[in-house]
Formats: C-alpha cells, structure tokens, sequence
C-alpha cells in the first residue's frame, strides 16, 4: 500500500531542532503498566548521561539489545509512560508483520562515540 509523504517541512523548523545521538543500550527489562508490552531500557549517552526509556522493542530478547548502540531523541521533554518516565526517544523502524509500532532499533554499522550527533 503507497501512502503519500508528509508535507514538506523546513530543516530549520523541524530536524535542525532535534538532538538526536547515539547511545549503548545497558539494560533492558520489562516495563510495567504500559498498554502494549514495551521494554524499560537504560542507554549510555556519554557526556550527556545515561537515560531512561520505554521501546516497543518486545520481538527481540534483552540479551540481543544488550550492547547494541542505538539513536535516540534527547530533547523532546521526559514523558510518563506506565509510571516510568521516559527521558528520550529510541528510533526504531516497525517490524515486518508486527503490531504497530513494535520495532527494531537503528543502529550504525561502526562503533562510534557514545554521544555522537546525527547529522
């Protein structure tokens, strides 16, 4: 099914004002009290700490995200999903054949720098 593309927007007013960067993932657990099951998972940003978020990333096993660097969206505000407070934003891309929104995490090919920005 071809969906047409969102209107297009200015960098300066949309993408120039996020904080994306990379993390490694330390921990991951179930997290309690969300609507759809959702992991609770705790990434290193280097110099920009270490941070709390709520994924739907439940199609893998935590020993598989463990490790893996990831993006992640610092400055959008922290959000309270199902009593945890989610400090960012994991990116992610929705699975194929999973429920909405049940993803996996983008990750570069290289380590990089923990803190590094997307550009």
């Amino acid at each position: 099914m071809v969906t047409e593309l969102k209107p297009v927007v200015a960098m300066a007013q949309s993408y120039d004002l996020l904080d994306i960067r990379v993390g490694k993932i330390l921990t991951v657990e179930q997290a309690e009290n969300t609507l759809k099951p959702s992991y609770k998972l705790t990434a290193d940003f280097g110099r920009f700490g270490v941070k709390t978020s709520v994924a739907r990333l439940t199609m893998h096993l935590p020993d598989q995200l463990v490790g893996n660097q990831i993006l992640g969206i610092l400055n959008l505000g922290p959000r309270d999903v199902g009593g945890t407070i989610s400090e960012f934003l994991c990116l992610g891309v929705q699975l194929p054949g999973s429920d909405s929104g049940e993803a996996t995490i983008v990750t570069p090919l290289k380590q990089v720098k923990l803190g590094s920005k997307l550009f």
